[in-house]
């Protein structure tokens, strides 16, 4: 696990996912010409008919009034491992904070194995298991309890919708540090190019690996950061609403198109410094179950980081 580091280049993989998504959404903004329009007409529509999904959890009015004043955003990032039919749960728990007046982002990682109380249920569990009991409202809440913190907007994508994505790019290229077979794939160990259900199995992959769930994650990252550079590549503009309209079917937001142009504008020079931190602590079997256990010290220090009461870097 790592350690708060100081600002660095390398873009955090989820920040690298939310602006990427949103300067795609947004291209028509800073195009010309028919095309252009109807691109961005396309996105406005797909992110307010599509994308938009209201939270009771969450104050709208309250959020408005901190972007119109440029305050701190708190931003819940949510990955999902949902097969079709299926709620799913969150495989990945991020919060990404901005600080307009520090020209700062904070991006927390939460371990899906936390354990801690599931607001709404009364009792302990694992925090990514909210989502499958509550789906994004009481994960919201579950995720402040925790912290102690308030949320201002959440983002979740489905890594179901990755195949369609991935698909749609003509494959991706990774590089591959283990040998295995699955669900009839076999993933050679050195680089490899992945169709979209090649890849979909590629993120899932835990048990065969000696990491377990930071193996995995560690493939997430790859095959999302190889289809944003590959996607950033596409020489042809015609694939545009294609990816538009498979971002409308596999991620929701509480933003609005506005609420998109309004952070793109506003908060985007957050960016110049950026800082990660994933919550310390460790497992233990509890009824034989295996659980991340997070002291209070440490929710208490990630509540001030996340806050602004102590040092970012």
């Amino acid at each position: 696990m790592s350690k708060a580091t100081k600002p660095k280049k390398k873009m955090a993989l989820w920040k690298k996912i939310v602006i990427s998504v949103l300067a795609v959404l947004l291209v028509g903004v800073i195009g010309g010409g028919a095309y252009a329009y109807s691109i961005y007409s396309n996105a406005k529509k797909t992110v307010n008919e599509h994308m938009y999904k209201e939270v009771v959890s969450i104050d709208r009015e309250v959020t408005k009034q901190k972007v119109e004043n440029l305050e701190n955003l708190n931003i819940l990032l949510v990955g999902l491992d949902a097969r079709a039919n299926e709620r799913g749960r969150s495989d990945t728990l991020m919060i990404l904070s901005l600080y307009p007046d520090k020209d700062q982002m904070q991006l927390v990682s939460i371990p899906r194995d936390t354990r801690t109380m599931i607001v709404g249920k009364g009792y302990e569990d694992k925090i990514n298991h909210a989502y499958a009991f509550g789906g994004i409202d009481m994960t919201i809440a579950t995720v402040e309890n925790l912290l102690d913190i308030e949320l201002d907007y959440y983002v979740e994508m489905n890594m179901e919708g990755l195949t369609e994505f991935i698909d749609e790019l003509g494959g991706i290229t990774v590089q591959n540090e283990l040998d295995w077979a699955a669900n009839g794939y076999h993933y050679k160990k050195g680089e490899l190019n992945l169709n979209g259900k090649e890849a979909l199995g590629y993120v899932r992959m835990r048990k065969q690996d000696p990491a377990g769930d930071f193996g995995r994650a560690a493939r997430q990252r790859q095959v999302v950061e190889a289809a944003i550079d590959k996607g950033a590549n596409i020489a042809s503009i015609g694939k545009i609403n294609s990816f538009i309209d498979i971002l409308g079917n596999n991620m929701h937001t509480n933003m609005d198109f506005d609420d998109m142009q309004n952070l793109l504008l506003n908060y985007k020079d957050v960016r110049r410094n950026t800082t990660e931190y994933m919550l310390q602590g460790s497992g233990k079997m509890i009824d034989g179950i295996y659980y991340y256990l997070v002291p209070n010290e440490e929710l208490q220090k990630v509540h001030g980081m996340i806050v602004g009461d102590s040092s970012l870097e």
